[in-house]
């Protein structure tokens, strides 16, 4: 985790973030890890939850825009920009 900076978070999917996440988890739940660590992986832990927020409210505005027939089928989503 040396050297790593919260900037690649941005680009990582919600299950590489969640795996990362995971990790960081056990780390600190097992106690063994330097004070100065692990505020960096704490700090670090904080980018990927909020990343994984980030990623799953979009995943919720799209499942929101699915449209369904009268009969409760899926015929169709909306734009997210309705204009």
């Amino acid at each position: 985790m040396a050297g790593e900076t919260n900037e690649d978070v941005k680009a990582m999917s919600f299950e590489q973030a969640l795996e990362a996440l995971e990790r960081i988890v056990d780390d600190l739940e097992r106690g063994d890890v330097p004070l100065d660590q692990s505020i960096r992986i704490y700090e670090r832990g904080e980018a990927l939850k909020a990343h994984c927020d980030r990623l799953l409210k979009a995943a919720e505005d799209k499942v929101e825009k699915i449209r369904l027939s009268r009969d409760g089928k899926p015929v169709g989503i909306e734009p997210l920009d309705a204009d």
